[in-house]
C-alpha cells in the first residue's frame, strides 16, 4: 500500500450528499456571468475537521500576496492518485523556509468547460467538480502531514474557465482580481510530458504565431512537467533528451524561443515497477468492477463517490 493510499484510508471522511447539486448551481451562475475564469470555492486546512458543508465554502482570496500559484489544469475525469502525487510533489519541492522567510503555497484546481453547451462525457461537469472538491480535501490532509521543513498548503481553490488553451487560461488567471496582490503572482502549471509535447506542437499556432502567443505565457508562468515513461513517449532518458533538443535549437526551428526552456522543470514520475495511474485505467477498472484495482488508482473518498453515484458504469461512447 502506498503512502497516498494509506493516508486516504486512515482519514476517510463522510461525503456531502449534495456536492453535485451545489456545483450545478455554481456553474449556472458562472455561465450567466460572461467571464472567462471564476473561482467557485476555496478550502483551507481549518475546514478539514468540519463535517460535510451544507453549502459550498465561499471563494477566499489569498490573505497575503502569493509568490507563486500551483495550477493543476485537468479534465479530472476522475482525479487520480497521479494528480495527487503531482500536487504534493510540487508543494514539497517548492518549499521555502529559512533566512529568506517562509510561506505556504496555494493550489488551483482548474477545469475547462469551454464546451459547456454540449454534454460532457462520460461524466458531467458538476460531478467532476464534486470529485475535485473531495480531491482538494485529500491534498490538504496529506499536505498537513508534511514536515515543518517543507511548506504546507495555504489552501486549494476550485475554479472553472471557458478558455481552451494554456496561454489563454494563464492570462485569464493573471487578469482575475482573485489573485491580485502587490506583485503579479507567478503561475506554475503542473503537467504531464504529453502536455509538453502538445504545447510546442506548431500545428496549434497558425501563421507562425507560436512566439507571439506563448511569450506572454512564459513571462508570468512556468511549467513543471512530470515525466511519463511509457511505450508512446519512451523512458525518462528519451524525455529528458527531448527537452535538451529544445534547448539546442529545436524550439527555435518550430517557431518558439530557446529561452523558454529555462521556464520548464522536469521531475520524475512513476518509478520502474510502480503502478502507472491514469484516468482511463480508473474508468476501465470501474467497468470491470475491479474494486481492488480502483483502490490503487484513486483515493478512498474519490472511489466511494464513484461507486455511490454509479459513475463510469457505461462504456465510453454508449448513449
Amino acid at each position: 500500500m502506498t503512502s497516498l493510499q494509506s493516508d486516504s484510508s486512515s482519514m476517510a471522511r463522510p461525503l456531502a450528499p449534495s456536492l453535485s447539486s451545489f456545483f450545478t448551481s455554481a456553474l449556472r451562475h458562472y455561465e450567466l456571468s460572461n467571464t472567462t475564469f471564476r473561482v467557485l470555492c476555496s478550502l483551507n486546512p481549518s475546514s478539514l475537521p468540519s463535517p460535510p458543508p451544507e453549502e459550498l465554502p465561499a471563494p477566499q482570496p489569498p490573505s497575503t500576496s502569493l509568490k507563486e500559484l500551483l495550477v493543476l489544469d485537468s479534465s479530472f475525469n476522475p482525479p487520480t492518485l497521479a494528480h495527487q502525487r503531482m500536487a504534493l510533489s510540487a508543494l514539497s519541492d517548492h518549499s521555502q523556509s529559512g533566512n529568506e522567510g517562509s510561506y505556504k503555497s496555494r493550489v488551483l484546481l482548474l477545469l475547462a468547460i469551454n464546451n459547456a453547451d454540449k454534454p460532457p462525457k462520460p461524466v458531467g461537469f458538476p460531478q467532476r467538480l464534486a470529485m475535485m472538491y473531495i480531491f482538494a480535501r485529500d491534498i490538504l490532509r496529506s499536505a498537513s502531514r508534511t514536515p515543518e521543513s517543507k511548506r504546507g498548503c495555504e489552501g486549494v481553490d476550485i475554479a472553472v474557465t471557458t478558455e481552451p488553451y494554456f496561454h489563454a487560461k494563464s492570462s485569464a488567471v493573471a487578469e482575475s482580481e482573485f489573485y491580485r496582490g502587490a506583485a503579479p503572482v507567478e503561475q506554475v502549471y503542473l503537467t504531464g510530458f504529453d502536455t509538453l509535447i502538445r504545447i510546442f506542437n506548431p500545428k496549434y499556432y497558425p501563421n507562425d504565431s507560436m512566439a507571439r502567443v506563448l511569450d506572454p505565457f512564459f513571462a508570468h508562468s512556468r511549467l513543471r512537467v512530470t515525466m511519463r515513461p511509457d511505450a508512446e513517449w519512451g523512458g525518462a532518458a528519451e524525455q529528458l533528451a527531448y527537452l535538451e533538443g529544445l534547448r539546442r535549437g529545436e524550439l527555435e526551428r518550430v517557431g518558439g524561443r530557446t529561452e523558454w526552456v529555462r521556464r520548464i522543470e522536469m521531475v520524475e514520475g512513476a518509478k520502474d515497477g510502480e503502478e502507472v495511474v491514469s484516468s482511463t485505467k480508473v474508468r476501465n477498472a470501474v467497468l470491470r468492477e475491479d474494486w481492488d484495482a480502483l483502490k490503487k488508482l484513486v483515493s478512498e473518498d474519490v472511489a466511494s463517490y464513484i461507486r455511490e453515484k454509479g459513475l463510469y458504469t457505461q462504456p465510453e461512447g454508449a448513449s
